[in-house]
């Protein structure tokens, strides 16, 4: 969304259109709808803005459910926000650590600031995007007074009477469409000043999940998140919001329920122990945090391999930290062999899993040609210096 386009839906005409032309999910709605509003003499920046806002509001539920239909963004702004349960409970930590006050500094379109003003904290949000900016203005006018946002560069805000900070800087090239990740020395604000206000200040800073650990400084507390099965961010937690005795951290949220690891430093490795009747698939925030062996010892578990992040066991014991298998056999792992053997055993629909081999899930699908109605989950990983295919069922 370019100015023009942002200046033509921020009118009563602009904002009555796209609540009166609800969701666009598929790209022939999208195309009907701007038929429909040209035909009815709307201007072509109105209509690009009403129809690419419908649009995003569609794909925006993921991450705000119900309170995407009365919010704006941009396609970038979309892609980078914080889902909203996760900036929910981002803001816990400030209120619990007795933060009324916090600087978002890089508040895109407001995710994590709504998840602040949302528990009563008051925000002052600042972009160095204009357009951005205006958005994340727009998103959070509902908390009144009590949420601010300014067109300003994070470097040039005065933290005088601010008790905390937000900081996420910009880790992609500017834009408000398609946009491409830069280096660490071309982030905005730089590394050295967000680590320079940390120092100051407490508060978080918002990383990506394969942030080089080698940067971590040592008085933090790195806390990885996953949601829904997929590792989403590093947050690094400093002065009265990082928690005694915690510098390792894996929060995993599935749905509305979340647990966490926590440990003073990472957790040394189990062992390799001979396969046994289950496989455990870590949670991509437990290896991120490496912290599999806090995991594995609560499982009475040790690894399938040295360096590859199975853990396997005799016990049937689950844990939210990991994914649990049950090994039906070993399978051959020659494609023709295995194919075979899956066609005898009537698996039409399989996951396939892997580690520590090189092998594409994909092009392994399509050259077993499927067939029959069983499900099963196929893991093929090294066992020492042997590949393996492990036929087994998720528990």
């Amino acid at each position: 969304m370019d100015t023009a386009e942002l200046t033509a839906l921020l009118t009563p005409e602009g904002l009555r259109l796209l609540d009166d032309i609800g969701p666009l999910v598929s790209t022939d709605d999208a195309a009907r709808a701007v038929s429909r509003l040209r035909a009815a003499g709307h201007s072509p920046d109105l209509v690009a803005a009403v129809v690419g806002q419908a649009r995003l509001r569609v794909r925006a539920a993921v991450k705000f459910g119900p309170f995407a239909d009365r919010m704006l963004f941009t396609r970038a702004g979309l892609e980078q926000a914080t889902r909203l349960s996760i900036a929910a409970r981002h803001a816990g930590r400030f209120r619990d650590a007795g933060m009324t006050s916090v600087a978002d500094l890089g508040c895109g379109i407001g995710g994590d600031a709504l998840g602040l003003a949302g528990l009563g904290i008051r925000v002052h949000a600042v972009d160095a995007d204009e357009v951005t900016a205006a958005i994340a203005a727009y998103n959070l006018a509902p908390f009144g007074e009590a949420a601010s946002v300014a067109h300003a560069r994070a470097e040039d805000v005065d933290l005088t009477g601010t008790d905390a900070v937000w900081l996420d800087p910009a880790r992609r090239t500017a834009g408000h469409a398609e946009t491409r990740q830069v280096t660490s020395a071309e982030w905005s604000p730089s590394l050295e000043w967000v680590f320079d206000v940390l120092r100051r200040t407490p508060g978080g800073v918002k990383l990506g999940p394969g942030f080089d650990r080698g940067q971590i400084p040592d008085d933090v507390e790195a806390q990885w998140i996953s949601a829904d099965g997929s590792t989403i961010e590093l947050v690094l937690w400093a002065g009265a919001l990082a928690r005694e005795r915690v510098r390792r951290a894996a929060l995993v949220v599935r749905g509305g329920d979340a647990w966490e690891l926590t440990a003073p430093a990472d957790s040394p490795d189990v062992d390799m122990c001979d396969l046994g009747a289950f496989v455990h698939e870590p949670d991509g925030a437990v290896i991120r945090a490496r912290l599999i062996g806090e995991v594995a010892r609560a499982l009475d578990a040790g690894t399938v391999s040295e360096g590859i992040a199975y853990l396997t066991s005799d016990a049937a014991l689950t844990s939210p930290f990991v994914s649990t298998f049950r090994v039906r056999e070993q399978l051959p792992v020659d494609t023709k062999k295995l194919a075979q053997a899956l066609r005898a055993r009537g698996i039409g629909t399989l996951e396939i899993k892997k580690r520590g081999v090189d092998i594409d899930p994909a092009v392994l699908r399509k050259k077993l040609s499927l067939r029959g109605n069983a499900s099963a989950t196929l893991i093929v990983t090294r066992v020492g210096s042997r590949r393996v295919a492990l036929l087994a069922d998720r528990v």
